[in-house]
């Protein structure tokens, strides 16, 4: 069976009134209630930022290449302080001279 609702008796008008007073209070807290639960991403510490071992990779490739250039500038200065002549004169004595010699000697 059904239970009839509720029906408050007309003496107690002020208990229903603070009733809804305490249902409005209510309502307005759910309204401006803010999250409770942090969404934010967790703060990276500033030695996982730095990265020190890319940092020291990155110093010693330049140093390579520093020193690379510096190589590089001193053969250019050389060469513009020989008048920019080419090292090509062999002091070696050709490998086939012998046989040119015997070809030329056997038509006498």
């Amino acid at each position: 069976m059904r239970r009839a609702p509720r029906l408050t008796p007309p003496g107690s008008q002020s208990q229903q009134h603070s009733r809804e007073k305490a249902y409005q209070d209510h309502r307005r807290k759910v309204r401006d209630a803010q999250p409770l639960v942090d969404t934010c991403a967790p703060l990276t510490p500033s030695h996982l930022h730095l990265k020190l071992k890319k940092l020291k990779l990155e110093e010693e490739r330049l140093s390579v290449i520093d020193r690379d250039n510096r190589l590089l500038l001193e053969r250019v200065s050389c060469i513009m302080r020989t008048r920019g002549q080419a090292d090509s004169r062999s002091n070696c004595t050709p490998k086939r001279t012998g046989k040119l010699k015997n070809r030329r000697k056997k038509p006498q």
